[in-house]
């Protein structure tokens, strides 16, 4: 994949530069039923202590959840996402040094985030939640913030081609937030592993992420999230804990494809591995 460069720039004075070196996204579940660390992090205090201890490991984002989206989760209302999540943007936003991204896919979940300050939208539905048609890309326009879009399919089965059909996802994405009148540099591309995708597609996506470099002849960056995913276990026979190294692998392929966002769990050692490897371009 060929890396592209962008600067976004909010008006709390934060900003981020994507494609100079690859950025590392910590995440940060504040529900009670996440696939690997549900509950650790629920309470305001374990959640304000978590993010800064990202920030210290090298974390570039922060990236806040209040819905699990592992699979068979049940969906919360908005409501609920709200009552969850706003909380914890209240306190961490003032003490964060570095952009919070938000991961929902509904649009009053995130106007009510967007509202107290949150910087990026990280959507799984890829703007094409059906109950919302419309909704996220506008409310995306509404504040001018960019929007981390996923690629998600129901059920795990593709007439043809599965890179075929993530082209066609992201048109779609692309068409909706022409429509809305969301520029398209404000958009950033997922190729939503461990959604929508058998543990051997997984590996498919990721061994033909290159194929993907750009959507009718575009060049999109890229955020890469496989972290403690189960296509690790099901590659390794290995429980969510024990996934640490796998992750890594697979983490800095995404990055030797072209991707420039790495979202996980681990800080440290994922940060480490990305200077690593710049450090060895660079030699």
């Amino acid at each position: 994949m060929q890396t592209i460069e962008r600067c976004y720039h909010w008006p709390d004075g934060k900003s981020l530069t994507i494609g100079k070196k690859t950025l590392v996204m910590g995440i940060l579940n504040v529900t009670p039923d996440s696939f690997s660390d549900g509950g650790r992090w629920n309470t305001l205090e374990q959640a304000r202590v978590h993010a800064l201890e990202m920030v210290r490991d090298g974390a570039d984002i922060i990236d806040i959840g209040a819905e699990s989206s592992q699979p068979g989760f049940v969906p919360v209302s908005a409501a609920e996402e709200c009552e969850r999540l706003l909380p914890f943007l209240e306190k961490l936003l003032p003490k964060l040094p570095v952009p919070v991204s938000v991961d929902t896919f509904k649009a009053q979940t995130a106007a009510a985030a967007l509202e107290l300050g949150a910087h990026i939208l990280n959507d799984i539905q890829g703007l094409q939640y059906a109950d919302e048609p419309g909704k996220m890309a506008a409310v995306a326009v509404q504040y001018g913030v960019p929007v981390i879009a996923m690629h998600n399919h129901a059920g795990t089965q593709y007439q043809g081609d599965i890179l075929a059909a993530m082209r066609d996802f992201f048109r779609e994405t692309l068409r909706i937030a022409r429509q809305a009148g969301l520029p398209e540099d404000q958009l950033i591309f997922d190729p939503g592993i461990g959604f929508g995708k058998t543990p051997e597609g997984n590996l498919q996506v990721l061994r033909r992420l290159a194929e993907l470099q750009n959507i009718d002849g575009k060049v999109y960056p890229w955020l890469l999230g496989v972290s403690r995913k189960s296509f690790i276990g099901a590659a390794l026979d290995l429980p969510v804990g024990e996934r640490l190294e796998a992750t890594g692998a697979a983490s800095i392929w995404g990055v030797l494809q072209g991707c420039s966002i790495l979202r996980v769990h681990d800080v440290k050692p994922m940060v480490r591995m990305c200077r690593m490897l710049e450090a060895i371009r660079e030699a």
